[in-house]
């Protein structure tokens, strides 16, 4: 028993067990009243956000694959193409916070998202080769040409406006959605997700 006990503290840390995986929340500003972000989904639903004292707001903008400098954590959402590589969707910067590796993603059916330092770009068939290494191994991700690439660059509140779109991973604590970091669009670049 201890050695399970053991294990599991290994893996998932001391507070695992207490926090609850955080929840994606996409949409469209429908308002922001003090700290509290009402977000409308793509579905209809809105949710409500409350903002951390100290949110970081990060607001997007177009990069290019030349621009983002070998050792920049990135992230890429892709779907395997018909000769089984990994195509992007979209490739961004992304904050040292956020988690590393190749995991599921909810866009689509078959989509993942790989969070990993940019070790290479390479020409390849069908566009731009990236890959993409993280401490369990590498992603090659090959990136059409027409691909967004996004940065982001700090903001504050007043970006926040209705009708922007914005991304976020909130924690649910106490039946509420809150977030300690929130990407908004800034004319008509929309936040990756």
């Amino acid at each position: 028993m201890k050695r399970i006990a053991f294990l599991a503290v290994a893996l998932f840390g001391t507070g695992a067990f207490a926090q609850t995986p955080p929840v994606k929340v996409r949409g469209t500003i429908v308002s922001l009243d003090g700290d509290l972000l009402t977000v409308k989904s793509k579905d209809g639903t809105e949710k409500k956000v409350e903002l951390a004292k100290d949110a970081q707001v990060a607001v997007a903008k177009k990069t290019t694959l030349s621009e983002i400098k070998p050792g920049t954590y990135v992230g890429s959402t892709a779907v395997k193409g018909p000769d089984g590589k990994l195509v992007a969707r979209e490739v961004h910067t992304l904050s040292p916070q956020a988690p590393q590796g190749h995991m599921p993603w909810d866009t689509e059916s078959g989509a993942t998202m790989t969070n990993a330092n940019l070790t290479g770009v390479a020409k390849s068939t069908g566009g731009d080769e990236i890959t993409l290494q993280y401490k369990e191994g590498e992603q090659k991700i090959v990136v059409p040409k027409g691909t967004p690439v996004l940065t982001f660059t700090p903001g504050d509140r007043s970006a926040l406006k209705k009708g922007e779109t914005v991304f976020t991973m909130a924690r649910e604590q106490d039946g509420k959605l809150t977030t300690q970091r929130i990407q908004v669009s800034k004319d008509g670049v929309k936040p990756a997700h």
